[in-house]
């Protein structure tokens, strides 16, 4: 049974790559312009956050233009490192000129920065269904590492409405996401599956270094209490 499961698994993840990966570039950068913007709306004090994102791989959304912006405003930013085959991942502080090394797929990986626990964790799924929960490459990565994290980061999956599926059979090790934002909208996890978020709703994650809810949340909805790490 675990089996056809897995089999199953393996061939939606071949044909979620293949779809993706057939998007002509002017879509994706349309795309990517789309889903850009509701982060930028969502997240609009990063000079309080710690930021993990993604090095873009095999025509992902490629959110280093934003990455730069919030820099430019203060935030942290982190890429993972994966540590050992079967453990959980460590995110290390990047930014331009930070040394790195090449890593797993051959993306790069911060070599020997400090290690920090992100507020923030932006994901890059193959899929993900109505119920929140995300497919990924197969190497379970992030699902360790997410279920490692104290307090827990918010988990903001992106990703393109190509990437949507009605399920992706989740396992009892799979992790679902807080959040996820596609060129489409904006949608939040609850009990029932997948909620739509108005286009002007605010992400307050827990733990910020500077966090004022007067200051971020005063006029749109507000999701503060949503997202509580142990730290909030």
């Amino acid at each position: 049974m675990q089996d056809d499961i897995d089999g199953w698994r393996r061939g939606l993840r071949e044909t979620l790559l293949a779809r993706r990966q057939a998007l002509p570039a002017a879509s994706r950068e349309a795309a990517t312009a789309a889903i850009v913007t509701q982060l930028r709306a969502a997240l609009p004090a990063p000079e309080t956050l710690t930021i993990a994102f993604f090095a873009p791989f095999r025509a992902e959304p490629d959110l280093r233009p934003l990455i730069d912006e919030w820099r430019a405003a203060g935030a942290r930013t982190a890429l993972p490192v994966v540590v050992a085959r079967g453990e959980p991942m460590e995110f290390r502080l990047w930014w331009p000129g930070a040394p790195v090394k090449r890593g797993a797929f051959s993306l790069p990986e911060p070599d020997g920065t400090p290690l920090v626990t992100p507020q923030v964790v932006l994901l890059p799924p193959v899929g993900f269904d109505a119920q929140g929960y995300r497919l990924g490459y197969g190497g379970g990565f992030f699902d360790r590492t997410l279920a490692a994290l104290t307090p827990a980061p918010l988990k903001i999956g992106v990703a393109f409405e190509a990437a949507r599926v009605e399920t992706i059979r989740p396992q009892p090790y799979d992790v679902p996401l807080d959040i996820v934002i596609t060129e489409a909208g904006m949608w939040r996890v609850g009990a029932g599956g997948l909620e739509a978020l108005p286009a002007d709703s605010v992400l307050l994650p827990a733990g910020r270094r500077q966090a004022s809810t007067a200051e971020t949340c005063a006029s749109p909805p507000c999701y503060l209490d949503d997202f509580k790490g142990e730290d909030a």
